[in-house]
């Protein structure tokens, strides 16, 4: 078996050396996405729940690259600049993870890459 290299066309280029996701065997492994638009070329503006909803959008793009989907994700690590933005980040989050949840970490850090709000990386299984 090998390590295969997910390019998600969909999400940001990556800000370092390091890919969008990577496979092995039926699972993905998803780098943290972060609330960055492809089309408007930069973080998106309007606070945690539009960052939360893009940091989403753009792990969605990654794991379909991978073969998966939301509904495959079995771990998601989520990382808040700030802790007091909990309930809004649930509330979008509950969005996209409505039934079947996957296991979560959700926590406050002290700095996010490019001043963000939220970024969000998954563990998830390729659809079969």
């Amino acid at each position: 078996m090998k390590k295969q290299v997910i390019v998600a066309n969909a999400a940001p280029d990556a800000i370092g050396p390091y890919s969008h996701g990577t496979a092995y065997g039926d699972l993905i492994f998803t780098s943290g996405q972060l609330p960055v638009c492809k089309q408007q070329g930069g973080v998106v503006e309007g606070g945690i729940t539009a960052q939360s909803q893009q940091a989403l959008e753009n792990l969605k793009s990654v794991l379909e690259a991978g073969g998966g989907s939301l509904d495959t994700v079995l771990k998601t690590t989520c990382y808040l600049a700030e802790i007091s933005d909990f309930a809004a980040f649930n509330a979008v989050y509950k969005r996209y993870f409505q039934q079947d949840c996957p296991a979560r970490s959700c926590f406050a850090v002290k700095d996010l890459p490019m001043g963000v709000r939220v970024e969000v990386e998954a563990i998830a299984h390729i659809a079969r």
